[in-house]
């Protein structure tokens, strides 16, 4: 989708505002009026012809027209890609032309291009025949040669015999030769190719039909044959079936026929052998030129369409769209001008109409088109002006769901917290130098693959480059402070602050470690990894971390659904759902991230699974040693009473007051204002109809749904806040298998002083490293991430019922194919 101008908004959490408009347009400037507003890209058009087929519709035949012009297109892009050429690589060339000459053009073009197909496939099938011809006559004459070579030698043997016999022999063996050449039966022979696949089948066949009355012979073909009929590589076999009898020929041509065999006529006659190949060797020789003339001729032509391909494919492509817009208007009553109706930002006000007036002095019309605000009850659509940074993160929530008009627009939040959350799970500053490397390639050519089709998966990284890129950078970041570099630390921001007990220390892992000075700056001490306590330490960090993350995300998520309220005037919805939601989760959740915070602080060593289990069962006994501070018991007596309160506030006063307030605003509803009879009336009518008057308030309806929320914030506050707790389950997964990977595959192998041991043992750490952290992991934490914020944040204030704003603009028509 391209890019547009989009104005500086004071709420970047807000859609653009909308406005329903109409336009009355002169029948003679329509078609200008359109085309300026597909370039401006700003209006979406609602269909008024709903009713109408499109068969009905007045510019079908126009559509039909173009449609038929862009069949001709395909068929030219077809021979282009036959030729070899890119469209997309070829510059854009030629005069300005107009829709007329360019379909007269167009069909000029095909003719002659189907007709110089028909030829060169006539051609190349006359060739490829005569290569076949020559094949058979060169295999047959080396199966005749020989047997009328033994033939002469036998002839002039008993020549040879009837001189040296006495004067009675010769006439009794002249006798007897005379009498065995008038017994003797004339075979016949019919020859061709067969596909050597099918040989043994034809074999088969051919003896089973005649009873075994023919003689083949067959002789294979060293390089594969390309077929007349199918044109594709084929390896055959010529044969020569030998037959006696007009009965037998039929069936031994019906066989052929039945096999796909192509016969060819041969003789026996030597003489005429050499003088067939050498007219067929002749005749090759001129269709070769022939052909190569006319692929010549074809390539021309197919080059000479390339340079304006695009051109035209455009201009074919804008003119359907401009019709099928048309189409969606409606004529009014004197059928001179046209009325379109439909959504556009409040900001581009001005650009339309400058369209407009555009347009009007283009076309030379007399009058100009009309740009009316309307109202309506209707709700527009939901449109966010994003560049192509944002607009892939804004992808990400439009996939759950698009925002309701003007409802609080969590992409601004995803675009941070989307790729932190996702780091979280994927820290290793090594693996995010990889991640970075990639997304940066992807983009440093994102003019060139933009225009290329790629793979399904390839597109997929593609269209998220940007997404990538962020999450590698926030990989590199909670690697920093995870200290993983594939798994291995460093001591980047000074040394460890731990060393071993005395100077006789070897092994950190076995005989401990004391403090000998100040605490590691950033991060992770380096010294952990590898120690005894590596795994219950980060085991502790990572899973309280991740609860800390939870609950200031869906504390997030609460409070913008404070703003939503605040922004739609639903002062219900702050007292009687802000509010209690507010105080229900951090009675709970909130007070466990301070005691992890406050233990964290202190050192203590309470047990915060006790304190929270028997802040419910025991309120009332002694903390002992789970005391973190003074007056714990008592703070935690109040914030159950205050979690207990907050339900029943959440449940029973709201719908009671929706009923109040229905009732209120509904009294007297029957009877109309006189002051606002005016010319709009008929609208404000038909706004009504539509959805627009009074519903009929189900107060069973509104308490069942009330009770359905309630239930499930208060039962979804456990299990989100615990579904935060994939953090530290898939960080903690990715440090171990990174781990295992470079201990029992790399270092294995360098132990054993071995180059080719070594060097298979790089090779599967490189595609164990490639193919499950760096694509399997990569998926899996993305995969997390977004079931985080689809599920554990946008649903405390997010609805995403509303539809998406898809304006009328060429540069969306450019990219959709027919």
């Amino acid at each position: 989708m391209a890019e547009r101008e989009c104005l500086p908004t004071m709420d970047l959490l807000r859609s653009e505002p909308m406005q329903l408009a109409r336009l009355i347009i002169p029948v003679e400037s329509a078609h200008r009026v359109i085309s300026y507003l597909g370039e401006l890209g700003l209006f979406q058009f609602k269909d008024l012809n709903m009713e109408k087929s499109p068969f009905q519709r007045t510019y079908a035949t126009q559509i039909k027209r173009c449609r038929e012009m862009a069949r001709k297109l395909r068929f030219f892009r077809d021979q282009m890609y036959k030729a070899g050429l890119l469209s997309s690589t070829w510059p854009t060339h030629g005069s300005e032309i107009s829709l007329d000459e360019l379909e007269v053009k167009l069909g000029e073009l095909e003719v002659e291009l189907i007709e110089m197909n028909a030829n060169s496939e006539k051609l190349q099938r006359a060739y490829n025949e005569l290569l076949e011809y020559r094949l058979v006559l060169k295999k047959a004459g080396e199966v005749f040669y020989p047997a009328q070579t033994r033939a002469t030698t036998q002839q002039r043997e008993h020549e040879h015999h009837r001189v040296e016999r006495s004067i009675d022999s010769p006439l009794l063996l002249e006798q007897e030769i005379t009498a065995d050449l008038s017994k003797q039966v004339k075979l016949g022979y019919v020859s061709g190719l067969v596909q050597r696949d099918k040989s043994m089948a034809f074999e088969r066949i051919l003896f089973r039909a005649t009873r075994g009355n023919v003689y083949l012979k067959q002789e294979s073909v060293e390089e594969p044959v390309v077929d007349p009929v199918s044109g594709d590589k084929v390896e055959k076999n010529v044969f020569i079936v030998f037959h006696a009898g007009e009965r037998a020929k039929s069936k031994v041509l019906k066989i052929c026929d039945a096999f796909g065999a192509n016969r060819y006529h041969f003789t026996d006659d030597t003489g005429k052998q050499y003088q067939m190949i050498t007219e067929v060797t002749g005749k090759l020789s001129e269709l070769k030129t022939t052909i190569d003339v006319g692929k010549h001729h074809w390539s021309s032509v197919v080059q000479a369409i390339g340079l304006q391909f695009e051109q035209w494919n455009t201009m074919v492509k804008k003119e359907k769209s401009i019709y099928h817009t048309l189409d969606m208007l409606s004529f009014d009553v004197t059928k001179k001008c046209l009325v379109a109706e439909g959504w556009c930002p409040v900001h581009a006000t001005s650009q339309i109409q400058k369209a407009l007036l555009r347009a009007t002095i283009d076309s030379n019309s007399q009058v100009g088109a009309i740009f009316e605000v309307l109202h309506s009850k209707e709700s527009p659509p939901t449109y966010f002006c994003t560049n192509k940074i944002m607009n892939a993160f804004q992808e990400i929530v439009n996939a759950y769901g698009v925002a309701k008009y003007q409802e609080a627009n969590p992409g601004v939040y995803t675009a941070v917290t989307f790729p932190f959350l996702f780091a979280v799970m994927f820290g290793d500053w090594g693996h995010g130098i990889c991640l970075f490397l990639a997304s940066s390639f992807l983009i440093l050519k994102e003019k060139k693959y933009s225009t290329q089709k790629l793979g399904d998966i390839m597109e997929m990284a593609f269209g998220g480059r940007y997404v990538i890129i962020m999450m590698s950078i926030f990989s590199i970041y909670t690697g920093l402070i995870y200290n993983e570099f594939f798994s291995v630390p460093f001591e980047f921001f000074g040394r460890s602050a731990y060393a071993c007990r005395d100077s006789s220390c070897r092994d950190a892992t076995t005989i401990g470690l004391i403090k000998v000075r100040n605490t590691y700056p950033f991060g992770v001490d380096p010294v952990w990894h590898g120690t005894r306590s590596e795994l219950p330490f980060l085991n502790s960090l990572k899973m309280k971390m991740s609860i800390l993350l939870g609950v200031a995300q869906m504390n997030l998520g609460i409070i913008m659904s404070y703003f939503n309220a605040k922004f739609f005037q639903n002062d219900l919805d702050i007292w009687y759902q802000f509010v209690p939601q507010m105080i229900f989760l951090n009675s709970l959740f909130g007070y466990l991230s301070l005691l992890i915070i406050v233990k964290w602080c202190t050192g203590s060593q309470a047990d915060l699974y006790h304190v929270m289990i028997y802040m419910f069962l025991s309120p009332m006994d002694d903390l002992a040693d789970n005391q973190l501070f003074v007056g714990q018991k008592y703070l935690q007596i109040l914030l159950l009473f205050l979690a207990l309160v907050a339900v029943p506030w959440m449940l029973i006063p709201k719908p009671f007051l929706l009923k109040k307030q229905h009732e209120e605003r509904h009294q007297g509803g029957a009877y109309e204002p006189l002051h606002t009879l005016d010319e709009n009336l008929e609208q404000q009518l038909n706004n009504r109809s539509r959805g627009g008057g009074h519903e009929e308030f189900q107060f069973s309806e509104v308490l069942v749904h009330q009770l359905i929320h309630t239930i499930e914030f208060v039962l979804g506050s456990v299990s989100n806040t615990a579904s935060y707790l994939r953090l530290w389950a898939l960080s903690l997964a990715h440090s171990e298998l990174s781990s295992v990977f470079f201990e029992k595959v790399l270092l294995l192998a360098w132990g054993y002083n071995n180059s080719v041991i070594l060097a298979i043992g790089v090779v599967v750490f490189i595609f164990a490293t490639v193919g499950v952290l760096l694509v399997m992991e990569t998926l899996s934490a993305f995969l997390h991430a977004l079931r985080l914020h689809w599920v554990e944040f946008q649903n405390k204030f997010y609805q995403g019922d509303g539809y998406i704003f898809l304006p009328f603009s060429f540069s969306l028509i450019n990219d959709d194919e027919e």
